[in-house]
């Protein structure tokens, strides 16, 4: 399915299969054969079941846009909470998630899949002396990625737009580009998306399809996330922006709140078709 030249996807978790063959059946629910696949569970799996789920998702027919990495201990409770444990923050978990991302990439790379993404956790300030760590750490997980020929993406959400920009300019790595939410810049209180879109713009390398309400406390306290098309995303100006600044990429729905998951990602994709046919037919 594609709308405008871009592939519809969903992301795996936020269809909460039970199982692969599970998340088969309900992609194909969707309508659509493009996925974005969570690696939490090969990571966890054995050889031989990992093995099996390589087979599994090889032959069904899906195309990945990208995988995707989180972390054991990540508390998204509260914006403070998250800004302590996310990524490549915490000290005590560096290693470990080092080397789980690692994994990650090689799992990727299995499945023949380029890219690969991931929060690296809250990016201080540039006068902060913990960006340089950041920086450092960052780096070297693109080092790794790059030797396997996978690219790093990012989410946004945690930073500013222009803080983003300064972040992905000083690590100065190729292999580095930015997995746009705008959903996440309203849920984290970091800025108006369609505003970010044009400053990161070029360095804008996948896209999720999501939708928020801000807090009263933008920046302190959670969003609302909401079905796309419900929130504060304006469907065509991000269409417009995205197409503004030469992207062509995947267009992948997520939804990780609400119990009618399966439901607003199918809604997501009327949503998308009907902004498309308005801007065709030369509505604003």
């Amino acid at each position: 399915m594609q709308i405008d030249g871009h592939d519809i996807g969903v992301c795996s978790w936020s269809l909460r299969p039970t199982d692969l063959n599970d998340l088969i059946a309900k992609v194909r629910k969707v309508g659509v054969t493009h996925v974005q696949l969570a690696l939490s569970g090969f990571i966890a799996a054995s050889e031989p079941a990992r093995a099996q789920m390589l087979a599994t998702i090889r032959d069904s027919g899906l195309t990945l846009t990208a995988t995707m990495i989180n972390f054991e201990g990540e508390d998204y409770t509260t914006i403070a909470s998250i800004r302590r444990t996310g990524g490549y923050v915490p000290d005590e978990q560096w290693p470990r998630r080092c080397q789980q991302t690692v994994q990650a990439a090689d799992i990727s790379k299995a499945l023949g899949v380029t890219r690969l993404s991931t929060h690296v956790g809250f990016v201080p300030m540039s006068s902060d002396p913990n960006y340089d760590v950041m920086v450092r750490r960052v780096g070297e997980i693109a080092g790794e990625l790059s030797s396997r020929g996978v690219s790093l993406i990012m989410e946004t959400g945690q930073e500013s737009a222009s803080e983003l920009l300064q972040f992905v300019n000083d690590l100065k790595c190729r292999n580095v580009g930015i997995n746009f939410d705008p959903a996440n810049m309203i849920l984290y209180g970091a800025g108006d998306p369609i505003e970010a879109i044009k400053i990161v713009g070029r360095h804008i390398w996948h896209v999720h399809v999501k939708d928020a309400e801000a807090s009263e406390h933008p920046g302190t306290q959670w969003g609302t996330e909401v079905p796309f098309g419900k929130g504060e995303v304006p469907v065509k100006e991000f269409l417009h922006a995205l197409d503004d600044v030469g992207y062509r990429g995947p267009l992948v729905i997520e939804r990780e709140a609400g119990n009618t998951r399966l439901d607003d990602v199918i809604y997501a994709v009327r949503v998308l078709h009907n902004a498309q046919d308005a801007i065709a037919s030369g509505g604003d």
